[in-house]
């Protein structure tokens, strides 16, 4: 079992998106031990994925009864209807 920040930065290292884990609706500690890794995916979800979907398939079948926040780059929450590549591309340096 690890640490909420290291599935956080391991989220990120896969999916290229940041997010916030949650349970009952507030945020987790990122010091909390006791999720499992999340799982070793070969390549990033499909662009045209939403949050929903990434959720529903990703997310929720490793991580039962917690949530979690899809951040766009400028840290605001993004929608379920959101597409995943619009989500990475809100990272973008201009």
């Amino acid at each position: 079992m690890v640490k909420v920040k290291r599935v956080e930065k391991r989220i990120w290292d896969i999916e290229e998106f940041a997010v916030v884990i949650k349970w009952n609706g507030k945020d987790v500690r990122s010091d909390y031990k006791g999720l499992p890794q999340y799982p070793a995916y070969e390549r990033m979800a499909r662009n045209d994925m939403t949050v929903t979907e990434w959720k529903e398939k990703r997310f929720y079948p490793t991580y039962p009864g917690y949530d979690v926040d899809v951040l766009d780059g400028d840290g605001i929450v993004c929608q379920g209807n959101t597409k995943l590549g619009n989500v990475r591309d809100s990272y973008s340096e201009e």
